[in-house]
């Protein structure tokens, strides 16, 4: 996105006011800068109201607030996408009240990917610590994504865990894409950032608020094809991290505990109101699987329009032709006929973890890649030719 369209999405996110009457704005105008230029008629027609019209037209002066959020999106590996961008996670525009953009320090490729949330206390159980660690491990394994919400606890430990076996996650803020919070985790939210993502709908700069963290909770809940709650009041945020999954359609699991732990009483009343009761990870993975095909088939449709991160197809690559792009080669090519680690894909291709987890899940859709335990291999029918996909072709 060029610095001018940039400032226009800035423009229309610093102006407030419903969210809803925005994204209808850049819908009829495809583009923020057509957007901006349409007018307070236009702008009155997707639904605004007078004040947030002058909030709009408000914006056209200098703000400091603008030029931070440029000065970061200037630096490597820092995105914004807007409602109108094609690479808007295809799972969240589907879900209750999306926000109108994104900031997105590393890989906002991996917003595509199929993940489970897991969330919980702020203050667990050493029991409940060890099941977050043990379930979002275990969920990583099979390729999966772990998101959370970089909060203390059990979101920690999700976090941590699936960074340790090599896996994708996925951190969303409650403040500003540049503020973790708590501060005590802002080595993880680097490391977040190197490895996998980390989302928030705030600019650089925009300190947390209470008000914030619900807010967030429903971009957690959207990006997921499920979410486990481990452990949690009866009275939490996770809660509302259920709730909101549940009205988006998607599946809900709790994880039970002793009858005598306070912070097992809202994973019962999940299960007492629907939510899935489970023992172990593999039963969260099998559920979800059906979500994670339509989410297939809504990559394999994004496979044909122009990527702004790394990691997904070049622009206008089509499900016959994307793997003659280099990298993907390359990837081919370092995929050997046992099954081979994320750390020694790494290794061979010279690609950092991120690319490389964006490409198997294409190469994975395509039918081209098996995954098991967070291994990959050649399909089996693909074994015996050692040539890359596309090799021999037509040019």
């Amino acid at each position: 996105m060029t610095e001018t369209r940039h400032d226009a999405l800035l423009r229309l996110i610093e102006a407030g006011g419903s969210s809803a009457a925005r994204r209808t704005l850049l819908e009829a105008c495809r583009d923020p800068a057509t957007a901006l230029g349409a007018g307070p008629r236009a702008w009155r027609e997707a639904g605004c109201e007078e004040v947030q019209v002058r909030a709009i037209a408000d914006t056209a002066r200098p703000s400091a607030n603008r030029d931070l959020a440029h000065a970061w999106l200037a630096e490597p590996g820092h995105h914004l996408l807007g409602w109108h961008d094609p690479d808007y996670p295809a799972l969240l525009r589907r879900a209750a009240n999306p926000p109108l953009a994104l900031f997105v320090a590393g890989d906002p490729g991996l917003l595509w990917h199929p993940a489970v949330a897991v969330v919980g206390s702020r203050s667990p159980t050493a029991g409940g610590r060890d099941n977050a660690r043990d379930f979002a491990r275990a969920i990583a394994a099979t390729g999966l994504g772990v998101t959370s919400g970089l909060a203390a606890g059990i979101d920690t430990a999700a976090h941590e865990a699936a960074l340790a076996v090599g896996g994708i996650t996925v951190a969303v803020l409650g403040s500003g894409i540049d503020v973790p919070y708590p501060r005590a985790n802002a080595g993880l939210h680097a490391r977040i950032a190197e490895r996998g993502a980390v989302v928030s709908e705030y600019p650089p700069g925009t300190p947390s608020q209470r008000g914030f963290f619900p807010a967030r909770n429903r971009i957690i809940a959207g990006l997921a094809l499920g979410v486990l709650v481990v452990e949690a009041a009866e009275r939490s945020g996770a809660l509302i991290t259920a709730r909101l999954a549940s009205d988006a359609g998607r599946d809900v699991f709790a994880v039970p505990g002793s009858i005598h732990n306070p912070m097992a009483r809202g994973c019962h009343r999940l299960i007492r109101d629907g939510a899935g009761l489970v023992e172990a990870a593999s039963e969260v993975t099998a559920a979800v699987a059906p979500l994670a095909a339509e989410l297939g088939d809504a990559l394999r449709q994004r496979l044909a329009a122009p990527s702004s991160g790394p990691g997904t197809p070049p622009a206008g690559a089509t499900r016959a032709d994307v793997m003659d792009d280099p990298d993907y080669n390359r990837l081919w090519q370092a995929l050997g006929h046992d099954p081979t680690g994320m750390d020694r894909l790494v290794e061979r291709t010279g690609l950092t973890t991120a690319e490389l987890s964006s490409m198997l899940l294409v190469m994975e859709l395509e039918g081209r890649v098996a995954v098991a335990h967070g291994r990959y291999a050649r399909r089996r029918h693909d074994t015996a030719n050692t040539a890359p996909p596309g090799a021999g072709r037509g040019k």
